[in-house]
């Protein structure tokens, strides 16, 4: 079987030769193609391929037309909003993800950029403590566990709401679970968003729901840039000068957050798998996943 990596930001080279190592070790062919600038380049080269592994790479349905022969396709990360999965159904393609691979590194650069906030940006003016604030959790998925668990060791109080994870599993993890988004907001100093970008959860990060944060609350962005009403929340910062956002994804208004000076950060571009670690784990996860389609059909991590 050929598979092929396309990665327009490509993997670290580390990464590549684990991957390079498990398919081939499988009796697999292997193809790469890197930082690649146009589409065309990426409609000829799967062309021939039987499994394609990706990054943030797009596969939408003119990808899959001319993938005659793909049967997989894994997205080397949690997220997996770059491919259409109802083209890659409709093409009898298994879209696969790989989670988990990611989340420590997100984890740490939550609590980055929120020890940056809480200490006015390093401005050289005197900021607060994380110790004994109370941080709420939006989503208790992998990210979300590590979150909670260096949250510990910075003594905060740790809260969760995740609507499809039971109460009991969130408190297993010594963390206190509550009933709403509502109550998330509006029990906790500091609100971080692992929620993915879906029908239900677009946008739904507004004027309301953030407005409930108690004075001097910070919110935390490291998951989907779509989950953010931005109008709405430009609205509430401009008329709640106490609050403060951070995130690793640059919001589509980010020239007018940025006119929030003091309260707003954005790195210039998404960096939360932006580590050799995770960069690694995440490309031979997939790698893995495409040898144990091949070898018995599994689909554990499908996800369409």
């Amino acid at each position: 079987m050929k598979v092929l990596v396309a990665t327009e930001k490509p993997f670290a080279a580390a990464a590549v030769e684990g991957i390079k190592a498990e398919i081939e070790g499988a009796g697999h062919q292997l193809a790469l193609l890197e930082k690649y600038t146009e589409k065309s380049q990426l409609l000829d080269a799967v062309a021939d391929a039987d499994a394609l592994i990706i990054r943030s790479d797009k596969v939408d349905a003119e990808v899959l037309d001319a993938a005659k022969q793909l049967k997989i396709v894994v997205r080397a990360g949690a997220g997996y909003d770059n491919i259409d999965l109802a083209a890659a159904t409709a093409h009898n393609v298994v879209a696969e993800n790989t989670p988990g691979q990611n989340a420590n590194a997100v984890a740490e650069l939550v609590f980055g950029l929120l020890v940056f906030a809480v200490r006015n940006f390093y401005n050289g003016k005197a900021g607060t403590e994380l110790k004994d604030k109370k941080l709420g959790i939006l989503a208790f998925g992998n990210v979300g566990r590590n979150v909670a668990r260096i949250a510990a060791g910075f003594g905060m109080e740790v809260y969760a709401f995740d609507a499809y994870c039971p109460k009991d599993v969130i408190e297993a993890a010594g963390v206190k679970a509550v009933d709403s988004q509502e109550a998330l907001f509006e029990t906790c100093d500091v609100v971080s968003l692992h929620i993915p970008a879906t029908a239900e959860t677009k946008e739904s990060i507004n004027y309301a729901l953030v407005g409930k944060m108690k004075k001097g609350g910070i919110l935390v962005n490291t998951a989907r840039k779509e989950v953010i009403n931005e109008p709405e929340l430009l609205k509430l910062m401009a008329e709640r000068t106490d609050l403060k956002f951070v995130t690793d994804i640059k919001p589509d208004a980010d020239a007018d957050f940025a006119q929030m000076e003091g309260r707003y950060f954005s790195t210039p571009k998404k960096m939360g798998a932006q580590t050799a670690e995770a960069n690694t784990n995440a490309g031979i996860a997939a790698a893995r996943q495409i040898n144990a389609f091949f070898k018995d059909g599994c689909t554990k991590f499908k996800v369409n």
